[in-house]
């Protein structure tokens, strides 16, 4: 399969393959998704915003050069922004192969890492040489504010151009928190959000911090993908719950969307909204009990995303279904083409299956739901017009990035639905 190489999140001939539980096949264009999607369902998307995560600077020690490309952190808080895991890469840029990068100097508890404007402390390795836990100097403030001013979005070399920071931030983007664009969300627009609207299909999103794809390194790409912050809203259990009492299907835009769900509901309690921190690893062994359905990307054996969707599908299924995107010429890595898989297991929907009978208005979640009683927090009357987010043109034509980064997180209350779920059909 050949790789998108231009920064394009919505081109005019993205494909879609449609691949059913009992192993059809269709191609679809792929702005066509609400078409192969059915009244009642429920489609989730991660609306986390992309930091520009690579950092160029020096190991003060011993003066060489290397790129710090930040990959994890303990939460989504604001405040917790000083602790960040790290892969640490020698000189070089995203122009040389991931895989033919030099290895950064030997990194040692106490060493200091001067990145721009931002200055860490190496406060030790994490199993692996490259993968490093950095703490920060200086205030939650200062280190988003030197991050959004020197940081860069990560980059693959299959892509020629330098990425923008609004080339990796998707339609509904909102707190900042991935390491790399929840690309499986660059297929939504406006236009594509009224259409589900019209056919009676929900939407919602969560926030999930999209970590590394890659390290170059088979040692640590079999760790990926590592543990992943996320916060589940109230709104979207909501819907959930409202989808599951039309026995709807829950379909994941995207394997972070999938992990989130499927972490919140293997909770001993059940779902419930609010945070989480992904553990887990998805794989053929695993049993879903939330997502009917992932609409992710093109993805090859190997790659830890490919081993997610073994939860879906049985391997000569995917077999042939990696024969058929080579055949069709299907474009892979984040700004390709999409795969639509639905899950060879039917799950009960009853309508508190995997969900805690949380009191979220004064009655369990489900009951309120089930009786109308109760719509949740974030429904929108019949003819009322979609939220379409705040004014993100692109980052430097009139805003400085670090007041864009500031923006998202001090005007989160202004934004009428919480940037939870958008609308619910009636």
């Amino acid at each position: 399969m050949q790789a998108a190489e231009k920064p394009t999140q919505r081109p005019p001939d993205a494909r879609l393959l449609v691949v059913e539980a009992d192993g059809t096949m269709r191609h679809v264009q792929r702005r066509r998704l609400p078409a192969c999607l059915r009244a009642g369902d429920l489609l989730v998307a991660n609306d986390a915003s992309t930091i520009p995560a690579s950092l160029t600077g020096i190991h003060r020690s011993s003066g060489e050069p290397l790129e710090i490309r930040l990959a994890g952190r303990a939460s989504l808080e604001f405040d917790d922004a000083r602790e960040f895991t790290a892969i640490a890469f020698g000189t070089g840029d995203y122009r040389t192969r991931t895989e033919d990068r030099l290895p950064p100097p030997a990194l040692h508890h106490g060493d200091w890492l001067d990145l721009g404007p931002l200055h860490a402390m190496v406060i030790r390795q994490l199993g692996h040489p490259r993968l490093v836990l950095l703490r920060f100097e200086g205030t939650a403030d200062t280190v988003w504010q030197g991050i959004a001013q020197h940081g860069k979005p990560i980059q693959y070399a299959h892509v020629e151009d330098p990425l923008a920071l609004w080339d990796v931030w998707t339609r509904v983007a909102n707190r900042p928190a991935a390491f790399e664009p929840p690309s499986a969300g660059f297929l939504l627009d406006w236009g594509m959000l009224a259409d589900l609207q019209r056919r009676g299909i929900g939407f919602a999103t969560l926030t999930h911090a999209a970590g590394i794809s890659s390290t170059g390194d088979p040692g640590l790409d079999a760790r990926l993908p590592l543990d992943e912050p996320y916060d589940l809203p109230e709104a979207t259990v909501w819907a959930i719950v409202r989808a599951r009492q039309r026995r709807g299907r829950i379909v994941a835009l995207g394997t972070t969307v999938l992990r989130a769900l499927e972490h919140a509901a293997a909770k001993p309690d059940g779902l419930a909204p609010g945070p989480g921190l992904a553990t887990q690893r998805i794989g053929g062994h695993t049993r879903l009990r939330m997502v009917d359905a992932l609409v992710t990307g093109v993805h090859q054996r190997g790659e830890s995303h490919y081993e997610l969707m073994r939860a879906f599908a049985s391997d000569p299924l995917l077999d042939r279904v990696s024969a058929e995107l080579e055949r069709r010429g299907y474009r892979s890595h984040e700004f390709g083409d999409s795969v639509l898989l639905v899950s060879r297991v039917r799950r009960n929907h009853h309508p508190d299956r995997g969900l805690r009978a949380a009191d979220l208005c004064g009655r369990p979640v489900w009951r309120q739901a089930r009786t109308g009683q109760c719509r949740g927090p974030c429904v929108v009357p019949s003819g009322a017009q979609v939220h379409q987010g705040p004014p993100m043109g692109k980052v430097g034509n009139g805003w400085e990035a670090g007041n864009a980064l500031r923006y998202k997180f001090s005007n989160a209350s202004a934004f009428p639905l919480a940037w939870g779920t958008f609308f619910q059909p009636r």
